[in-house]
């Protein structure tokens, strides 16, 4: 019993429960089955909410932690291991926050097989949140290849025209880097002898110092970085991102850009940082490197969209360009921001694809030229869209530009990436995420009414709508104001974090 309602045991599985009731319901009690999903992801919250009421923002150690001996045979020393820090606190109560918000915009979207849909919905939080708390790599690399299948089915299900092809290759570019991951897994828990994270950590530095090469560590590092930055994804790694936006589902975009793409980001953070130190120095320069040419190349590409949904997933491989260029600015300043992007970039583009999502219910269109003057006719969708997009660029006063700001200063200072050319290049794609986002902006909303506006009789966000957007609104103010409540959540981690490298 102690074990079930342990904290972090009760937030991650607590979705099952409300996948139990669904699966004894009706098919035809949509509504019934919709409200079940809903009240399970708002207790979800308020339980990740409990969870940061019992974290400790100055400890910058694993906190929470449940762990019990889990497979123990034949020297396999595996645990069940949840713990929660600095590094993780910020991004599961994304998750818990995000998953009721999706599944509220899915109330008219989605009726075809709700059941089905809202099974996966809740098995994905599950995955999600297990991925952020595992701190041992067995049961870490369970919960990452799990969050596969229900998104697969998503996509597969209730996506597109071209739905099967975007599962498809979303399935086989994670599982293909993550096949990498498994082998270096493998080779860590042998020669450390165990899997728990926290214990490996304290046995690498002597194996580095006799048995484990330099060469082999970077073969980790890549190894485990093939698998991260796939799933961020990082330029060139990046092409089953927009077929993956475009094809899912709104609930399914925002779930993706909102929480799946942060695992990436999250994966180099918690793993390859700590576990492979020198390596990580030496792959700095690299990685930003490839960082900065992703920044400019997903601003670039966004700007030529014809489809307003995969200008906006092109502009996540530009912004989780930012998360990886702080990340490996390997100083406080950098990493911070880096962190606080994630959440930034969930927030804004998770409210980008609600919002997109909510006129094509009603048009059937996602191309930008047949829209215009929209703000005539819906101005509570369009000031709701103006935010999101000012948000989405940066605009002082909102949320991306405190993440933002933050990882370029880190960027200019860092010993690690060596050179202030990158920072440099990439505050250039702030510039050109202005000009994409004005330039969609404009041509949707301002000037003459386009063909939809006249063809259409559109009508306002309602008030489900509007209850379903404004949470991300009122974190867009919070955090692009008044920051510091998040950032001291941040500190104490990333300062023990960067303490262990050599710089």
């Amino acid at each position: 019993m102690e074990f079930l309602l342990q904290p972090l045991t009760l937030l991650t599985f607590f979705p099952l429960l409300g996948v139990l009731v669904i699966l004894f319901m009706n098919s035809g009690w949509k509504n019934a089955i919709r409200w079940v999903a809903l009240v399970t992801t708002l207790i979800t919250f308020g339980i990740s909410l409990w969870v940061l009421s019992l974290f400790t923002a100055s400890n910058p150690d694993l906190q929470l932690e449940a762990k019990y001996p889990w497979i123990q045979v034949a020297g396999w020393n595996i645990y069940y291991y949840l713990a929660v820090d600095g590094l993780s606190i910020l991004l599961v109560l994304l998750t818990a926050f995000l998953t009721p918000i999706s599944i509220l915009s899915t109330w008219t979207a989605v009726e075809d097989r709700v059941k089905d849909f809202m099974v996966f919905f809740l098995l994905l939080e599950v995955g999600m949140t297990g991925v952020f708390l595992a701190q041992d790599l067995f049961m870490f690399y369970i919960f990452w290849e799990f969050t596969l299948v229900p998104m697969y089915f998503l996509i597969g299900l209730w996506g597109g025209p071209r739905r099967i092809y975007a599962a498809v290759k979303f399935f086989m570019y994670t599982m293909a880097g993550s096949i990498l991951m498994l082998v270096a897994i493998l080779f860590l828990g042998i020669q450390t002898g165990t899997f728990n994270l926290p214990t490996m950590l304290a046995r690498l530095p002597d194996l580095y110092a006799t048995s484990i090469n330099p060469q082999t560590q970077m073969l980790l590092f890549i190894a485990f970085a093939a698998a991260f930055a796939i799933k961020v994804p990082m330029w060139p790694l990046h092409s089953w991102l927009p077929d993956a936006h475009v094809e899912a589902p709104t609930a399914g975009s925002v779930i993706l850009a909102g929480v799946l793409l942060k695992m990436g980001t999250y994966g180099f953070l918690r793993f390859n940082i700590q576990l492979f130190p020198d390596a990580t120095v030496q792959a700095a320069p690299w990685i930003a490197l490839l960082a900065t040419i992703g920044i400019i190349y997903g601003a670039a590409v966004s700007y030529a969209q014809a489809d307003v949904k995969k200008l906006v997933a092109y502009s996540s491989v530009s912004h989780l360009g930012f998360v990886m260029l702080g990340m490996f600015a390997l100083n406080a300043q950098g990493v911070s921001g880096a962190i606080l992007q994630m959440i930034n970039h969930g927030l804004s583009t998770g409210a980008l694809f609600l919002l997109v999502g909510m006129v094509y219910e009603q048009t059937h269109t996602r191309e930008i030229k047949v829209y215009g003057g929209l703000w005539k006719v819906m101005p509570v969708f369009g000031t709701i869209m103006l935010i999101s997009a000012l948000s989405s660029m940066g605009l002082p006063g909102l949320n991306g530009f405190v993440g933002e700001f933050t990882i370029l200063l880190g960027a200019f200072g860092s010993k690690a990436i060596g050179s202030p050319w990158y920072a440099g290049i990439s505050a250039i794609g702030v510039i050109m995420a202005a000009v994409y986002i004005l330039y969609m902006f404009q041509k949707m909303f301002l000037g003459p009414a386009g063909e939809i506006t006249h063809h259409h009789e559109l009508k306002d966000l309602n008030w489900r709508e509007i209850l379903t957007v404004a949470p991300l609104l009122i974190f867009m103010f919070w955090i692009g104001l008044y920051p510091a409540p998040f950032f001291n959540l941040i500190a104490p981690a990333v300062e023990k974090l960067l303490s262990a490298l050599p710089l």
